[in-house]
């Protein structure tokens, strides 16, 4: 201990500032984090609910009044990323229908009530011409769903498959999958306030499926208010996980399927997905050659590589998927 009066007094003055200042640094993170996790709890309780978004084009709206697109969207998509991605992907698909994307519940991925508000959706509008785009895991999903509505009377016309696994077989870090299933499957719900600790714990866990980078940038991505609830992300993995493509081989009727991809894509296996739905749905799959060319990231990224990804869709569409001679699309008779 010194014996200098001087010393002893500074030292005490240089502490008492810098606690002052460490606690109004800390009370600031405090309060950041508490209004974050109000705003989160917010908007994921306005989100309970499944919801149809529709994206307006009142150009399509014209032009086709009984037809439509649904996006289906990949595993951890927001709200508002799959509008974006349907706002990206909008110069291409508009040329066909209107657009809508589905919203899934932060409840948790339910298969039955995305069927009925698709359904709902379509016999409310008198749709008839029925087209899905399946983002990712949302390819898998869509398969599902166009053999659900065919039991039901209606045809989905063609189905696109952006980067979409056929089953966890494709998915490259399916390790990463089969954890957050068991916990999901005994009964654990991961709370949403723990959106960035979610990421991190599945790092510890799974330490060589991704890189710290990786790691980094999704739980940046948790932290967004916007981003889907623990319970909708964990669902999703349970679904992926025991998702077998061939329950719907032939059940699909005269849909037409366009799988698109990247042999880059560091996500999902893109030989091994592209093999398989043709393998599986040699009736149906039309194309499946087409490829996303300098596409960053590889894996379904029409959002941030929209003129690759539209000029590959509109290929797919002026190819398979013809206007109808009236324009309209409402040539076939409604529901």
């Amino acid at each position: 201990m010194t014996d200098d009066p001087e010393k002893v007094l500074r030292s005490a003055s240089d502490l008492g500032r810098y606690s002052r200042r460490r606690f109004l640094v800390g009370a600031a993170a405090g309060l950041t984090l508490a209004t974050d996790l109000f705003v989160t709890r917010l908007i994921q309780e306005g989100r309970e609910e499944l919801e149809i978004l529709p994206v307006r084009d009142d150009e399509a709206a014209s032009r086709f009044p009984r037809a439509m697109w649904f996006l289906f969207p990949g595993y951890k998509t927001s709200w508002e990323e799959a509008v974006w991605i349907l706002n990206s992907l909008r110069p291409a698909l508009a040329s066909r229908g209107q657009l809508a994307a589905v919203g899934y519940s932060n409840k948790g991925l339910d298969v039955d009530t995305v069927e009925a508000e698709v359904f709902r959706y379509i016999r409310t509008r008198r749709i008839n011409r029925v087209y899905f785009y399946g983002h990712s895991f949302g390819g898998m999903l869509a398969v599902e769903i166009a053999a659900r509505l065919l039991a039901r009377g209606v045809q989905v016309e063609i189905i696109v498959l952006d980067s979409s696994p056929s089953g966890r077989f494709d998915v490259l870090d399916a390790g990463m999958i089969r954890g957050v299933v068991f916990l999901y499957e005994a009964g654990a719900r991961i709370p949403s306030t723990l959106r960035g600790g979610y990421e991190l714990g599945e790092r510890i866990l799974h330490k060589d499926e991704r890189s710290w980078s990786t790691i980094a940038d999704q739980t940046l991505e948790q932290l967004s208010p916007l981003a889907p609830s623990s319970t909708l992300i964990q669902s999703e993995s349970s679904y992926i996980y025991h998702y077998n493509a061939a329950a719907f081989a032939g059940a699909i009727g005269k849909a037409e399927l366009a799988f698109l991809g990247n042999p880059a894509d560091t996500t999902v296996n893109y030989y091994t997905a592209r093999q398989r739905w043709t393998e599986l749905f040699p009736q149906n799959m039309v194309s499946n050659a087409l490829v996303t060319d300098g596409a960053r990231p590889a894996h379904a990224s029409p959002q941030w590589n929209p003129v690759i990804y539209q000029r590959a869709v509109q290929d797919i569409l002026d190819t398979y998927a013809p206007l109808p001679a009236t324009g309209g699309g409402g040539s076939k008779t409604p529901f």
